[in-house]
């Protein structure tokens, strides 16, 4: 099954965009996003991907600074770029998420992570990446299980009109380092491949 892409096209009406989002009745455990204008349903994951953002989640809570919380499918907004999208985890000041709705703006976020599956890995490395470049959240890591048959994780950070630059990509198996406020080093080998 691949993400359906819905045939409502509502251009650049943001608020009609989130009152569709809000009403869509997607199947249980499918991810329902906004990506470039359009509201998409993914469907539900294969179990290694949930297993990858269990270990990222317990090794971010090892070294979470204080005030932070590290959250899965929590709702991000971008409406300059008619995006709401729903990364595997992040991390955000708690008191960004005290706001009332459905979702917060991604510019709050800290940290966001992307595991790509089968349905959505091309929104995860080229259109997400893009919009919370533009939002300007400090570090994006990309989890990529399906890069040319060698997954890989990337971490982006430093953006800048729109665009992240690479501060470090390895295949999995090998460490990589998350800096500060992290200080983390994140063991690859651990995840499931596959």
């Amino acid at each position: 099954m691949n993400s359906y892409d819905a045939p409502i096209d509502l251009g650049d009406d943001w608020p009609g965009l989130v009152r569709l989002w809000e009403i869509v009745d997607a199947p249980r455990n499918c991810k329902v996003e906004i990506v470039a204008g359009h509201v998409t349903v993914a469907p539900p994951v294969d179990t290694r991907h949930p297993l990858i953002a269990d270990e990222v989640q317990r090794s971010l809570y090892e070294v979470m600074p204080e005030g932070r919380g590290v959250h899965q499918t929590q709702a991000v907004a971008v409406p300059s770029l008619l995006g709401m999208y729903v990364p595997d985890l992040l991390v955000a000041p708690e008191a960004a998420l005290r706001g009332p709705g459905f979702f917060f703006p991604a510019s709050d976020a800290e940290l966001v992570v992307e595991i790509t599956s089968q349905s959505n890995a091309n929104h995860d490395r080229i259109v997400k990446l893009q919009a919370y470049a533009t939002a300007a959240v400090p570090l994006c890591l990309l989890i990529d299980r399906r890069h040319s048959g060698r997954p890989t994780a990337t971490l982006y950070g430093e953006p800048k009109n729109g665009l992240y630059r690479v501060l470090d990509a390895v295949e999995f198996g090998r460490e990589l380092r998350l800096p500060a406020p992290f200080d983390l080093t994140i063991d690859t080998g651990a995840f499931p491949t596959g």
